[in-house]
């Protein structure tokens, strides 16, 4: 008898402890940032958090709060889980460790997937079509891990998709909306940064869903940002959900 084991996009998840120190947060994210890419994304992420933390000590605010919130979510939008990092978790070994803790004997993996180049959309809900693909798709994933190095480059062809467009501009707005914080943080708009710097927690989703998402997320950071510019402006609005 052979048992089956099926795969969505939606790859292996890496359990990770809770960080609650500054230090323990970026650390935990440069390492995993140098996976996912390389040591450069990794130094543009610290040297932003960096930034904020002496942001912070200039205004009185040493608890480290902002920090934090950036530290969590600007790395939310650099490790997006797009087809190089779905690739890189199926091939680092933990999915088929978890795979083999599961069944004995002869099994066979069915990956089910909707590769955005080439799956159809559902004409209902928008969504992309999800077709099933053999065990084959491991040696597939391998080299498509090995090729991270092409991401965000001319090369990349899975970052011409609008919803990769649509991600890297995120992370550049969000680099700009953390500049302008960073130079006019005070005392009173201190927790408007807060809630500014968390914004991305509320973007979630592919497809049609994120695009929802970053819609309300938006209009809530254009909100957040009138008020961060005048404390004395109207009270902030609730986070986007």
């Amino acid at each position: 008898m052979v048992d089956k084991a099926e795969a969505s996009t939606n790859a292996p998840k890496q359990e990770e402890a809770i960080s609650t120190s500054l230090e323990d947060i970026v650390a935990k994210r440069i390492t995993a940032l140098n996976e996912y890419q390389n040591d450069g994304l990794a130094r543009r992420y610290k040297d932003l958090v960096d930034k904020v933390v002496t942001a912070e000590g200039r205004v009185g605010r040493a608890d480290g709060s902002l920090a934090k919130a950036v530290a969590r979510y600007y790395y939310k939008l650099l490790a997006i889980k797009d087809e190089y990092e779905v690739a890189r978790l199926f091939t680092n070994g933990q999915f088929m460790k978890s795979v083999r803790e599961r069944f004995e004997g002869d099994f066979k993996l069915k990956f089910h997937l909707a590769p955005p180049l080439f799956a159809e959309r559902d004409p209902n809900t928008g969504e992309l079509k999800k077709r099933e693909y053999g065990p084959w798709m491991m040696s597939a994933f391998g080299l498509l891990a090995k090729l991270k190095g092409l991401r965000g480059t001319p090369l990349d062809v899975f970052g011409y998709s609008e919803e990769r467009k649509m991600e890297r501009q995120l992370i550049t707005d969000y680099e700009s909306m953390i500049g302008e914080i960073i130079e006019g943080l005070s005392a009173s708009n201190y927790d408007v940064a807060i809630d500014l710097a968390q914004i991305p927690e509320h973007i979630r989703g592919y497809g049609h869903v994120k695009d929802r998402h970053v819609k309300l997320a938006k209009d809530t950071e254009g909100k957040l940002l009138a008020q961060f510019r005048d404390p004395n402006s109207a009270q902030a609005p609730q986070a986007a959900e």
